[in-house]
């Protein structure tokens, strides 16, 4: 090729990803993983109803799917309290991300988030040249009036707040979101990614107000709901915001199988209730194997648990290889302080079990 047809922007990118997928790693390691705790899906599976749904339409995949995702939007709305205009479907959140940075952020445009946060938010600022601004945890938590501090100081277009948190599991209660909210600085969007809501305790989530501006929330259909295969997130946010979407989004983004199955399993409450008890207990059985190991848990209002090695990056970076050494899919933060730790998704028992006889022997080795 004699010019490269890449944008100066794009071939100025490194070639990586944020994360590489599980699939990919067991062909580069040439064998299966024997415990997959490492990507926080929800290994306890979506609704029976939902499966039913998706089965039932598959024979319709012929047709494309509703361009509007009319009849799950509805029901959303419905379920949230909001009017159906405030809510937006696309393919899960990282689509939904992806989409708000191309609307709002242009080259040389500045977005804060905190150092270690979800990578994806920062993969889509680089790739439409925007200026990745941080700021540090504090206590193992996202620091929302630090955030806050530096969207005002630096003018930034956009600021980021996972909660509760990946990678730390961390959360704020809903009068430190709201908060945050409220001191949003002018020209700017709060962007609360609450893709583990569903695990987080009561009084987490602050009350929805759609109209409000000053912030776009993101939830998604791939934790609680059992469905990451199917690509389902949703945003809520002020309604000529939620409308703009439609000019740079891939109207026909959304699979009619995806549509069907997420909206059944949004009318699953029981199986819900069932699925957050099964993380729940998963959750206290990996804080028991990182105790009895010398490793304690932090606490989590997700799917996942992060256990704290006690020592620095590099030395969970050996935990975390002499694990998968011996099978075990985990990961771990990327960003100091909080990289001292691993991060293990909630698991079946018999997963556990693996990770329970595995951890030990990796321990040692790592510290050997």
């Amino acid at each position: 090729m004699t010019r490269s047809l890449l944008t100066p922007l794009v071939a100025a990118l490194p070639a990586t990803v944020p994360f590489i997928g599980p699939e990919e790693m067991e062909r580069r390691r040439g064998r299966p993983y024997r415990a997959r705790l490492g990507a926080n899906e929800n290994v306890f599976g979506p609704s029976p109803k939902a499966v039913a749904a998706m089965e039932a339409e598959a024979a319709e995949t012929w047709k494309y799917g509703d361009s509007s995702s009319k009849e799950l939007r509805a029901a959303l709305a419905a379920h949230l309290g909001v009017a159906e205009p405030h809510v937006l479907i696309g393919e899960g959140i990282d689509g939904l991300l992806g989409n708000l940075v191309r609307l709002t952020v242009g080259p040389g445009d500045t977005v804060v988030t905190s150092a270690g946060a979800y990578p994806t938010f920062n993969y889509h600022v680089a790739g439409f040249g925007g200026t990745l601004v941080t700021v540090p945890y504090r206590d193992d938590r996202e620091d929302p009036a630090a955030l806050i501090d530096k969207a005002r100081e630096t003018g930034a277009k956009l600021v980021y707040l996972a909660n509760p948190d990946n990678p730390m599991g961390t959360w704020h209660d809903a009068a430190t979101v709201q908060a945050m909210i409220e001191a949003v600085p002018e020209g700017c969007l709060l962007v609360l990614d609450e893709a583990y809501i569903e695990f987080a305790p009561e009084g987490t989530a602050p009350a929805f107000a759609p109209e409000d501006s000053r912030v776009i929330r993101m939830r998604t259909f791939s934790k609680a709901y059992g469905l990451a295969g199917a690509r389902v997130g949703y945003a809520v946010g002020e309604a000529g915001l939620i409308a703009a979407f439609d000019r740079i989004r891939n109207h026909f983004g959304m699979a009619r199988i995806s549509q069907a199955g997420a909206l059944a399993a949004l009318e699953d409450g029981a199986h819900l209730d069932w699925t957050r008890a099964q993380v729940s207990a998963a959750r206290d059985r990996i804080a028991a194997i990182g105790a009895a190991n010398g490793l304690p848990a932090l606490p989590s209002g997700t799917n996942f648990v992060a256990l704290d090695c006690g020592a620095d990056g590099a030395f969970a970076r050996r935990v975390l290889e002499e694990l998968d050494a011996r099978d075990v899919f985990i990961r771990k933060p990327f960003v100091a302080p909080e990289d001292r730790c691993i991060r293990i998704s909630a698991g079946r028992p018999e997963e556990l079990d693996l990770l329970e006889e595995a951890l030990p022997a990796a321990l040692a080795a790592a510290r050997g």
